[in-house]
């Protein structure tokens, strides 16, 4: 996939840097710190290679591109906020460098820049995806903090709050490149559906590395969810297959009672005990197939088979 749009992606993130300027010094310096400290842009590559998979010969994608990542982007500099978290991408968090208030408001801005694009598109149906799943994002985002430090969030409720703060945007991406190519419904529900379950697949496995990977390699700090007491897959699998004793251990570390690193590495230990790691990441490759079946109304080619490998490195990877 990053062969397949690496000429494209030249093109966003030419976009990409236009549009983060300012005559604040302050907001393309804060966007900047995490716009250019990496990050895999899946998001935007979608609509790149949607665009392939469909034939599209224009360029409208490239901004469309653009502004699915600043609201990407401008989510990851609120949850850090919200989660209080100190490292971003392998770099500290522009919340801790440049202050709470700074970054809420340079990802308005963010935001605000990436419905620029959207409306210089001109397409009503293309606003109506975008601004729907700006809408999902932060609804999802509502709903995990007020499931967090709720040790009794079920499996379905976390799958509903990962297809809402992941999969939504995903599907988005995917869905607009149709959009621009004025593709039929079937083929614009198929690239829908190929994100959507591509953005369950992967929030599943970055669920699972929180748990299974150093901070080294994932560019965040380890244990955070379980710091901050939110019940991903890996614990809600292991609370209910644990013992009492363990179970209590759960109840004490979600409420934020125990938050140590040994209390974590007791935490990992349950995990591996009940195979919650294996288990969730089981899912994740359930939901990858699910995205690469929807591809089995395009033509094969090396748009497809790119973006069959994407769906099959979200679930191998581990960062």
């Amino acid at each position: 996939m990053l062969a397949l749009t690496a000429q494209g992606m030249n093109a966003v993130n030419s976009v990409i840097l236009a549009r983060m300027q300012s005559e604040i010094p302050l907001i393309p310096a804060l966007a900047g710190h995490l716009i250019s400290g990496g990050g895999k842009r899946l998001r935007p590559m979608l609509t790149l290679a949607g665009a392939e998979l469909v034939g599209y010969q224009g360029s409208r994608h490239h901004k469309l591109a653009a502004a699915v990542e600043f609201i990407h982007t401008a989510t990851l500099l609120h949850d850090d906020v919200v989660d209080g978290s100190e490292m971003r991408r392998g770099k500290t968090a522009a919340n801790i460098i440049f202050g709470n208030p700074a970054t809420v408001l340079v990802g308005d801005f963010l935001f605000s820049r990436s419905f620029e694009l959207m409306t210089e598109d001109g397409s009503l149906k293309v606003l109506k995806i975008l601004s729907g799943a700006s809408a999902i994002i932060a609804e999802g985002e509502v709903d995990q903090l007020t499931a967090q430090r709720r040790i009794d969030t079920s499996e379905q409720r976390y799958l509903g709050i990962i297809r809402a703060k992941t999969a939504a945007l995903f599907a988005a991406a995917a869905r607009i490149a149709a959009v621009v190519a004025e593709c039929d419904e079937a083929k614009e529900q198929a690239l829908d559906e190929y994100g959507r379950n591509l953005g369950v697949a992967f929030q599943l496995v970055d669920d699972a590395i929180d748990y299974d990977s150093d901070a080294a390699a994932m560019g965040k700090d380890r244990g955070d969810d379980f710091r901050e007491g939110k019940m991903t897959l890996p614990v809600i699998l292991a609370y209910a297959r644990g013992n009492e004793e363990e179970r209590a251990f759960w109840r004490d570390a979600i409420l934020g009672h125990r938050s140590s690193d040994a209390d974590l590495d007791h935490a990992c230990a349950l995990i591996a005990r009940h195979d919650a790691l294996s288990d969730t990441r089981e899912r994740a490759r359930h939901f990858a197939q699910r995205a690469v079946d929807a591809l089995a109304i395009f033509p094969d080619g090396k748009a497809r088979q790119a973006m069959v490998e994407a769906a099959r490195f979200a679930v191998a990877r581990g960062y």
